[in-house]
């Protein structure tokens, strides 16, 4: 009896070791994610205070001298930087499309995805929400999506169809990063 209460002693206590080790770990991971996040909002701070220093510098009058932490760098938005090559439906699809009941075939599509969050293969964690950032209808049948929930995130390849003005989606692949 004796024996039998000491290796339940014995359980316990590795048990306990190993669940707040994972505790311990979790906690670490998700304080990293912060102190990235709170690194990258107080970057963004600083280079919007230096370029209302330097507008305000503009409006007084006082002359101004340009550098680098002067000018704010413009980046194009991840939605359009492929718009030539990737993610814009042809003249013949868009036709397609509207016969098959659609009015704005793009538009209409990427709004019909959004609508569908439970096509997202993983849920969000540390209290995010798993949402589409940016979708590419490649052609009148798949579409390309990006997912995140501010921490983590994936892509996925989804094949659609149309029936009068109603889409249906399937995933076909996905993969998160």
């Amino acid at each position: 009896m004796k024996n039998l209460l000491f290796i339940l002693l014995i359980a316990a206590f590795a048990f306990l070791a190993i669940f707040f080790y994972w505790k311990l770990d979790t906690t670490k991971n998700e304080l990293a994610l912060q102190n990235q996040r709170i690194t990258d909002r107080d970057t963004r701070i600083y280079k919007q205070d230096k370029l209302v220093d330097s507008l305000q510098k503009k409006l007084s009058g006082e002359p101004t001298t340009v550098s680098d932490e002067d000018t704010i760098e413009l980046v194009t938005p991840p939605s359009a930087q492929f718009m030539d090559e990737l993610g814009s439906l042809s003249e013949a699809d868009v036709n397609r499309l509207q016969k098959k009941g659609l009015k704005n075939p793009e538009v209409d599509l990427k709004n019909s995805l959004m609508r569908s969050p439970n096509l997202i293969p993983v849920k969000g964690t540390a209290g995010g929400t798993m949402t589409f950032r940016d979708i590419r209808i490649l052609n009148d049948r798949y579409a390309l999506a990006y997912f995140e929930d501010g921490h983590n995130g994936g892509n996925m390849i989804l094949k659609y169809t149309v029936e009068s003005g109603k889409v249906s989606w399937k995933v076909l692949d996905s993969y998160t990063m």
